[in-house]
């Protein structure tokens, strides 16, 4: 079987590829071959998001060393962090542990996730960020910088990225779960919401028409793609709501939802939300991704 891009006709199995690469892909492959794109622009674009120059090179049938893409690098024919669900998985392997897919929405890509983190592992990030908990902010995207937003009434704190040693395990996980570099990822930020807070209805992208945008952006480009990780589980409320879907995750410890959006546009719907904590607290982790390395 050829995996030469020219040749739209071939039909391509997962079995019959090697490692890494998707029907998906291939398809894509196709599809821009077929549209003029050249090799060499298709070899170039694969890189800027992520792939290896040797997986890519496959792909595209150019010559040069082949070797298989660390789980990390692999990307989606999209161009967005995407888990590898074209086989219907009921689990995933992150390499130390299998991840339950509970839910799966095509339009807007939704999928909630189960025993991503033990509960040994939640209790850990939970008493790591405690000590450091502050006012969450919002991006300012008038002036580039951070503010207070009163839409947002949760207390919160950044690790670094691998700052300690289960924050480093969980970004792993993360890269390996929706198939995205490490490093196209902001560091991890823990929200600790008590009774009545919330986070309003919002989307995670930076505007693209307001004035600071041009300035977050230089760190790593647009967001694409959000991870929330349940750390607890609040006795009542706190739902993550996408009210346009409509659809609410009820939160559960260990478990997350993955949504992505291809551009920052409202048509994405990704309209999203923290509900009102109604009794208890509610813990979450949140991971961003953006388009290139983050900085």
């Amino acid at each position: 079987m050829s995996l030469n891009p020219s040749s739209p006709d071939s039909q391509t199995t997962a079995q019959d590829l090697p490692p890494g690469l998707t029907p998906e892909l291939m398809q894509w492959v196709q599809e821009q071959s077929a549209s003029g794109v050249s090799p060499a622009a298709l070899l170039r674009s694969m890189r800027d998001v992520g792939w290896s120059e040797a997986l890519a090179r496959k792909a595209l049938g150019l010559p040069g060393e082949i070797e298989a893409a660390p789980a990390a690098a692999i990307v989606s024919a999209s161009s967005l962090p995407e888990p590898d669900l074209a086989q219907d998985p009921c689990t995933i392997d992150v390499g130390d542990r299998q991840v339950q897919v509970l839910v799966s929405m095509r339009n807007p890509r939704i999928v909630v996730f189960g025993n991503l983190l033990s509960d040994e592992e939640c209790e850990a990030i939970i008493a790591a960020a405690r000590p450091r908990m502050a006012r969450s902010l919002t991006v300012a995207t008038q002036s580039g910088g951070e503010e207070i937003n009163e839409d947002r009434t949760s207390n919160g704190m950044f690790f670094q990225r691998g700052e300690t040693g289960i924050v480093s395990r969980l970004e792993e996980r993360i890269a390996r779960l929706v198939r995205w570099p490490l490093d196209h990822g902001e560091g991890l930020q823990v929200l600790h919401y008590g009774p009545g807070a919330e986070y309003k209805p919002h989307h995670d992208y930076f505007a693209p028409h307001e004035p600071g945008t041009p300035t977050i952006l230089k760190r790593g480009g647009q967001r694409v793609g959000t991870l929330v990780i349940y750390l607890n589980e609040p006795e009542r409320g706190g739902a993550t709501v996408f009210p346009e879907v409509p659809l609410q995750v009820v939160p559960r410890r260990g478990n997350a939802v993955f949504f992505s959006y291809e551009r920052p546009d409202p048509s994405t719907r990704t309209l999203h939300g923290g509900a009102p904590v109604l009794a208890g607290e509610k813990w979450i982790a949140t991971k961003w991704l953006r388009e290139r390395e983050f900085h």
